[in-house]
């Protein structure tokens, strides 16, 4: 049984275990291709989840990942495919990702973190030992960084306590961070129900997912630490008057609030455009702005993705 603390440090003086073929590196890559500068994941320390909402539990594994080395995300793509699961849009839209992780800076030592990408099919099979085993030869990264309750390895098979346990085997450092608890304790119709079977009221994509679909955006805020900006692309489709726009849903890159009128919101792009209302429907998105001077269609045509912000 581990008591762990807030944060535990382990390390170990063991074998690098670096593969000096760089052949073979290329021809086994564990990283989906990330730009120019993917080297730089060499020597750091890398947080490991799913990181789908980007909410404050994993802007917490980043925070501690800063404290011992430059911050790295792990994630995987392509479950839903490899596992069959129901299509369902991310909470942050891809585009938006970068612009999230910067915000993050002031808790990372002014450093922003950086998102790396494997293939879910590249890993599903390997066991908990083979997994570390690929993070040390491959990556060759120097720590990791996991909640207390991070599952990995085929089935989910591995835990906390035996990531700290291999790391030390292949010489990596091992930081095992508590979970941020939701401290909200929101509940809707007078009962706060359990999330799905892993939840223990800790800080989870699932809550912000499910705090989304009952349109209480209030408590999104709370657990993203920010608000959630809905990213909205803009084509042929978009009709326009003065100062309604009015998108088909398809627009969507990532996942809206429920159903309803929302008041407090603001219109964004690379800049601040002005407050507005927004109507969510079915099948369509109405955003009605507040300003009197509104919006032209050729402004809007030229932005090509909006963003909304809902206070």
């Amino acid at each position: 049984m581990h008591n762990w603390n807030s944060l535990k440090t382990f390390s170990s003086s063991g074998h690098s275990g670096v593969r000096q073929n760089t052949d073979d590196l290329v021809n086994d890559k564990l990283l989906i291709d990330c730009g120019e500068d993917q080297d730089c994941v060499l020597g750091g320390i890398v947080a490991l989840g799913k990181f789908d909402a980007l909410h404050i539990g994993h802007r917490e594994l980043a925070m501690h990942a800063s404290k011992a080395g430059t911050p790295f995300l792990l994630s995987f793509v392509g479950m839903a495919e490899v596992l069959g699961w129901t299509y369902r849009p991310p909470i942050v839209a891809q585009c938006d990702r970068k612009r999230v992780l910067s915000s993050w800076a002031p808790y990372c030592r002014n450093a922003v973190p950086l998102e790396y990408q494997v293939e879910f099919s590249k890993v599903r099979s390997l066991s908990p030992r083979q997994f570390v085993e690929r993070l040390s030869k491959d990556l060759r990264i120097k720590g990791v960084v996991a909640g207390e309750n991070y599952r990995f390895g085929y089935k989910a098979s591995g835990d906390a306590a035996e990531l700290v346990k291999l790391c030390e085997e292949f010489g990596l450092s091992a930081f095992i961070v508590r979970s941020v608890m939701d401290t909200a304790k929101r509940s809707h119709n007078g009962v706060a129900a359990a999330i799905n079977s892993s939840d223990k009221g800790q800080v989870s994509s699932s809550r912000v997912r499910h705090a989304l679909a009952m349109g209480d955006m209030e408590y999104v805020s709370e657990l993203l630490g920010r608000k959630h900006r809905l990213v909205l692309m803009v084509n042929q489709n978009c009709l326009h008057e003065r100062k309604r726009i009015l998108l088909p849903n398809s627009c969507m890159l990532n996942m809206p609030p429920a159903e309803g009128l929302y008041e407090n919101c603001d219109l964004v792009t690379g800049g601040y455009l002005g407050p507005c209302r927004v109507i969510v429907n079915s099948d369509t998105i109405v955003i009605e702005m507040k300003d009197e001077n509104g919006l032209s269609l050729s402004s809007i045509q030229e932005l090509r993705q909006l963003g909304i912000e809902f206070g």
